[in-house]
């Protein structure tokens, strides 16, 4: 059976898979990266992963993989194949596009931002299927976007569109790594709910599910804390429709697991704010923890099909007819993101 190698690396844990031409998932497996050993141990890790699911390939439909798709968190150079940092994994200009493809004996790689992979899977074959244009953000230890356009992620000319939680939304506000104030990612993120819940229930150990499970009991400095990070999110959310004007905004992430606590009010502080914009459908993320692997997975069918343009190309472009959508897999819970500043 034809299939490619998908790769989905995190913090700590690294999900792979094969991936069949009609998009299904035929074999998965989970490692960790090792990176209490340091870089090099990491990259080792992804290079040996890649080659065990190669072999299971081979033993499991009698032919090698076609190709392969990695995705990376960090700062990724998709053109030049670079994991270029990442303070996480504490890699710093890995050229690991083509250290995959000597390890797995010359195969075609194509390599992804994380985010950005697991929101073209969102967009094609998931929640935003259909949708000509979408708006993916991840709410996890920090919050991060993908935009999708036709099928495609646009990763923007300097590789850093949809770096939505570094969008400023509260002037003067808490500082951020990044070097400013107020980012969004600093009062709606998992770990921003997180600390403020922590200061206002006076439990150190407290945490943004305690805080989602204290709201539905009705628990109210539980409220005001959900609330405050649920009109910060809105704020940065519509300042984005009215750049972008997508027809789908999908929320993943660790967050979005709290389900209509958060939904139903992210809806409501929404509409409020709209004036001219258009409202989009704003759904949660429906693949779950997959969408990384299956978004890797598309990489590497797209990159068989001759779709990757030159220069600084967009991720994920599907020519008519190259990859068939399969319906989406139920949810199960949403991988939290990791990027160098989060």
């Amino acid at each position: 059976m034809r299939h490619v190698i998908a790769l989905d690396v995190g913090g700590t844990g690294m999900k792979g898979a094969l991936v069949g031409a009609d998009g299904a998932l035929l074999y998965e497996r989970r490692r960790a990266t090792g990176r209490e050993r340091g870089a090099d141990a990491v990259v080792d890790a992804i290079l040996d992963f890649a080659a065990e699911l190669r072999g299971a390939g081979e033993e499991r439909f009698g032919e090698g993989a076609a190709a392969a798709g990695a995705a990376v968190p960090g700062i990724v150079d998709s053109e030049r194949g670079l994991a270029v940092y990442a303070a996480n994994l504490g890699w710093d200009r890995v050229p690991l596009r083509d250290l995959l493809s000597r390890r797995l004996g010359g195969l075609p790689v194509a390599l992804g931002h994380d985010v950005r992979t697991g929101g073209l899977a969102e967009g094609r074959i998931g929640a935003g299927r259909g949708a000509d244009r979408f708006l993916f953000v991840a709410l996890g230890t920090g919050i991060a976007g993908a935009i999708g356009i036709d099928g495609a992620i646009e990763p923007g000319a300097h590789g850093s569109a949809g770096e939505i939680g570094h969008m400023v939304v509260r002037p003067g506000g808490p500082p951020c790594d990044c070097g400013q104030r107020g980012c969004l990612e600093r009062l709606a993120s998992a770990a921003a709910v997180s600390r403020a819940w922590a200061a206002a229930s006076g439990d150190p150990d407290a945490d943004a599910a305690g805080c989602a499970e204290a709201v539905a009991a009705g628990d109210p400095r539980a409220a005001e804390v959900w609330q405050a990070a649920v009109d910060a999110l809105a704020d940065g959310l519509v300042a984005a429709l009215t750049l972008i004007d997508p027809r789908t905004l999908i929320v993943g992430g660790g967050l979005a697991e709290a389900g209509q606590t958060l939904f139903a009010p992210l809806r409501a502080a929404v509409e409020r704010r709209v004036t001219f914009q258009g409202l989009p459908d704003i759904v949660p993320a429906a693949l779950g923890d997959t969408a990384g692997c299956l978004g890797a997975g598309l990489l590497a069918w797209d990159l068989l099909a001759g779709s990757a343009a030159p220069g600084p190309a967009a991720e994920g472009v599907r020519p008519a007819g190259a990859v068939p959508s399969p319906a989406p897999r139920p949810g199960g819970s949403t991988s939290t993101p990791t990027t160098p500043r989060r």
